[in-house]
């Protein structure tokens, strides 16, 4: 992908991994937050150069062409929401990584949306007009911009309405390294990757590693 205009929304480790990992591809990234000046975001731009900026949520996806939501499930509604003020978001590729963890009753956590819902279709009503695709939210943030991390090739998942904007979504996660990327259909389907959050959950538990992800192996190839 050359070189575009990247807002990461939200300053948290995957907001940060995401966009370090893009800065370091030659994108130039503002990385987002609720205040135009947020301590752990200068302290980012300040590491990561010329080719990084902050800004709060709208004011980084109006300087943007690609929007990626990495905070909290908890908060995704309300930044799109933020994000779009003003007409921010329309047309644009918004990127969602988010997963609905409801963290009430402690740990392992629930899902506070699942089955006839989720939360990447919450976030397309919350930001209307943009064009969401839900990706990436199966895996942890070292293995989101590095995928090899992970011995042999494994399986990354986009869900979304708009053809072209997967399309965008491909070449980024292929600038990342992936090469098994599956297209699930329409965002209804993100409702699949979302409930595996619970399994994903177990799995991290049993195993003691977080580097951990699907290998799909004889699945035929969907034109």
């Amino acid at each position: 992908m050359k070189q575009t205009n990247i807002a990461v929304l939200g300053t948290g480790m995957v907001g940060k991994a995401l966009a370090t990992a893009l800065v370091e591809r030659g994108h130039r990234v503002t990385l987002g937050s609720r205040k135009a000046q947020h301590e752990g975001a200068a302290a980012w731009v300040a590491e990561n150069g010329e080719n990084a900026g902050q800004a709060d949520f709208a004011t980084a996806a109006a300087a943007s062409q690609i929007v990626l939501l990495a905070v909290k499930g908890e908060h995704a509604e309300a930044v799109a929401a933020a994000a779009a003020d003003g007409g921010a978001l329309d047309g644009k590729v918004l990127v969602d990584i988010t997963n609905p963890l409801d963290f009430s009753q402690g740990m392992p956590p629930s899902l506070f949306v699942f089955g006839r819902d989720s939360l990447a279709e919450r976030v397309q009503r919350a930001a209307p007009k943009a064009r969401v695709v839900k990706t990436l939210n199966t895996v942890n943030a070292s293995v989101m911009v590095d995928p090899g991390r992970i011995e042999g090739q494994t399986a990354v998942f986009v869900s979304g309405d708009d053809a072209d904007a997967k399309a965008t979504v491909r070449a980024l996660l292929e600038g990342f390294g992936w090469q098994q990327i599956i297209d699930l259909g329409d965002l209804s389907t993100a409702r699949g990757p979302e409930a595996y959050l619970l399994l994903w959950l177990r799995l991290w538990q049993a195993t003691g590693s977080a580097d951990i992800n699907i290998a799909l192996h004889g699945a035929a190839k969907r034109d």
